[in-house]
């Protein structure tokens, strides 16, 4: 397990514990937390040995940490717009002691292929904005409406920008929200991502699904898989057991 270091927080940031390899992260409440969508990701990703991987609009930098924890990759990456939020995540990189596997970029995701350079990752992760412009309720802090909102960057910027940066049979993870499944495979497609496989997410069994998980290998041949849906809650409104897995919790925790 990776010793303890003490860190300094800023005032309204708090260390959360990741349940995992002793693992921390830094959050403000008042700027953005990492919720079910990233932890989901973290688990649907693989980056395997040797591997490079980049997550696009990192936040926090909860999933090159958790991918991190969960894999056997060579390196990753997390790009950031917001400094303040690149900060936080430089600082939990730093209590981890995960300096030599984990760095934290400040930069535009519609730039990316030109900070990083055109297939240089084998692996690219994002949990982008789902929101177009002002759909949804616009939240007044700007750093949450930022992470939620097609603001600094769109779908269209993601997926260019992914496939540029991913060489040839390179991997494609994300996850959005299913209102926008059919524009998300025309895009992954017209960028020539090969959509893969495709898990969605239901709040519970009897309701539509809200988040989608997808895999789009970089100039693949047509065929996609299509997995078994997820739930989140049981009838009584605690967790499946499959969710408790992902998480590493135990029986007893509940929402």
């Amino acid at each position: 397990m990776t010793s303890k270091s003490t860190v300094d927080l800023k005032p309204g940031e708090r260390l959360d514990d990741l349940q995992i390899k002793g693992y921390r992260i830094i959050q403000s409440p008042g700027r953005f937390c990492f919720g079910m969508d990233a932890v989901l990701l973290s688990a649907f990703a693989k980056v395997k040995k040797g591997e490079r991987a980049l997550d696009l609009g990192t936040g926090t930098g909860i999933l090159p940490i958790l991918l991190e924890a969960k894999n056997e990759g060579e390196s990753y990456t997390g790009l950031e717009i917001q400094e303040e939020s690149a900060d936080m995540a430089r600082r939990s990189v730093l209590v981890n002691h995960l300096e030599d596997r984990v760095r934290i970029v400040t930069g535009d995701i519609r730039e990316a292929a030109a900070l990083f350079g055109a297939a240089s990752f084998h692996v690219v992760t994002v949990n982008p904005p789902y929101m177009i412009g002002d759909h949804g309720l616009k939240n007044a802090n700007e750093a949450k409406y930022i992470a939620r909102h097609e603001v600094l960057c769109t779908l269209e910027d993601v997926l260019r920008e992914s496939a540029r940066l991913l060489e040839n049979k390179g991997r494609f993870y994300m996850v959005h929200r299913p209102f926008r499944l059919a524009e998300i495979l025309a895009g992954m497609s017209r960028h020539r991502i090969e959509p893969k496989r495709m898990r969605l997410v239901h709040p519970y069994i009897d309701r539509e699904p809200n988040m989608v998980l997808l895999e789009g290998v970089k100039d693949a041949s047509p065929r996609m898989t299509v997995e078994p849906p997820l739930v989140v809650y049981n009838k009584d409104g605690t967790y499946t057991d499959e969710l408790l897995k992902l998480y590493g919790l135990d029986r007893q925790e509940k929402h």
